[in-house]
Formats: structure tokens, C-alpha cells, sequence
């Protein structure tokens, strides 16, 4: 090894929370787990200094969030990277339909072979700005992890949502002080409540905290410079699926 390369890391085994919250899905989300600290790593997805704290940081952060989303809804995951939540979630809860876009092909490659690889089919990988789908996905409910702040989420998001939907998003400790800082503009862009969620306090060490805003008639006019220009066309599912919900 150079004296450059970083060290390899070993992934831990499973905590006591993941039985808890995967359940009889442990085994399909230690694999999950084991191919975000392989090739999740080798494709730069995921930092080799967070394989040791994958499981609390990542996976479970993710996955606990599921009780957010009712049965059997379609889920639209903005900016999937690595899978977290759009995977995570999927592995937890089979019952969703999970659609994950997702702008860069190396990542929309490594989000349909994983989503393959654990047989998940009820996975959709789509490859495209988030604004490149406004009037042809559309979904209950949408989410997103670490990609902007509400305001800028909001206005990617929210045109996605069916007519009283929820965006779902991971905020963390932030969450209060954004929504608080960017009401109005929330406000403006469609919101018509809000409020903050903690997933995972009784099992996590740092609970999921969300930021949970339903959306009432908002516009699903598609942008004017993907009007005008056509924009960087999306070359839709990567994998099976119906590309609206």
C-alpha cells in the first residue's frame, strides 16, 4: 500500500437497533450495508472514514425514517447518491415504491446494480435533475438526505408531490432553525404546514429528525429554460418500473 492510499476499514457488525428496526430484513440490510462499505466506497459514494460508524450515521439513520411514509405509497428520493434514504428505505419497507433520482450516471450505475443485486423490485432509478421530472413524476410523498437547504429543496421537491403530499426531509438538529429562518418563502412555494419529527429516539444514539411540509397547490409547470432549451433530456429508469406514480 502507498503511503498516500487510505486505509482499508472494517464494517461492524450489525447493532442491536438494526434487528429492531429491519427485522426479518436484517440479513438483506447487512448486505446493503456490506456493498455501500465495498463498492459504495471504491465509487467514491461513500468516505472510507465513515465505513466504521456506517450502521448509526447512515444506514439506520436512514431506514428509521420509514415510519414517516403510510403503507404502500411511491416515494420519490431527490438527490439518492449512495441510497440513503432512497435504499434504506426500500430494504425496511418493501410495501413502498421507491424512486430514486439521481443526476450523475456513475451513481444512477451504482443505485440499479445495488438495487439488483439485493433484489429489490420495488426500486426505480431515474437519472436527472430533480427539476427535469416536474409533470411526468409525481408521487405522495418525496424525501431527500443532506442535498440543500429546505427553501432550495422545496423548490425541487415540491413540484413532484401530488396535491397535499409530503416532503420528508432529513435535516437533523438544523431542522427547527430552517424552517423558522424560511417560512415564508416555504410558504410562497406551496407549504401549508409544517412540522418537526424525531424517528429512533429509544434506539439510536442521534435520532433522525426530520422536517415534514405538505404542499397544497403548487405548480407543476415545467421550468422555462427546460422549455425553451430542452434540457439535458433524462434518460429515465435505469431499472423496470413506471417513471410516474
Amino acid at each position: 500500500m502507498s503511503g498516500d492510499q487510505e486505509p482499508s476499514a472494517t464494517l461492524p457488525a450489525a447493532p442491536a437497533a438494526a434487528a429492531t428496526i429491519f427485522g426479518e430484513r436484517l440479513a438483506l440490510a447487512e448486505r446493503f450495508a456490506a456493498i455501500l462499505a465495498d463498492t459504495g466506497v471504491s465509487h467514491g459514494l461513500i468516505g472510507p472514514r465513515e465505513v466504521p460508524r456506517l450502521w448509526d450515521r447512515h444506514v439506520l439513520n436512514c431506514a428509521v425514517a420509514h415510519q414517516a411514509f403510510p403503507e404502500g405509497v411511491s416515494v420519490i428520493d431527490v438527490g439518492s447518491g449512495a441510497g440513503l434514504p432512497g435504499l434504506a428505505l426500500a430494504v425496511a419497507r418493501p410495501d413502498l415504491r421507491l424512486h430514486l433520482v439521481e443526476p450523475m450516471l456513475r451513481r444512477t450505475n451504482w443505485l440499479s446494480m445495488t438495487a439488483d443485486a439485493l433484489g429489490l423490485d420495488n426500486v426505480t432509478v431515474h437519472r436527472g435533475r430533480a427539476e427535469e421530472f416536474t409533470g411526468r413524476l409525481s408521487a405522495p410523498y418525496a424525501t431527500a438526505r443532506a442535498v440543500a437547504r429546505i427553501d432550495k429543496l422545496a423548490r425541487w421537491t415540491f413540484p413532484l408531490l401530488d396535491d397535499g403530499g409530503v416532503l420528508v426531509a432529513l435535516k437533523g438538529e438544523q431542522a427547527a432553525q430552517e424552517l423558522e429562518e424560511e417560512r415564508r418563502a416555504l410558504t410562497k412555494l406551496g407549504m401549508v404546514d409544517a412540522a418537526i419529527r424525531t424517528y429512533g429516539a429509544d434506539l439510536l444514539e442521534v435520532p433522525t429528525i426530520t422536517l415534514e411540509l405538505r404542499v397544497h397547490g403548487v405548480s407543476k409547470k415545467i421550468p422555462k429554460a427546460l422549455r425553451t432549451h430542452g434540457g439535458r433530456r433524462s434518460k429515465g429508469a435505469s431499472r423496470g418500473g413506471k417513471r410516474t406514480t
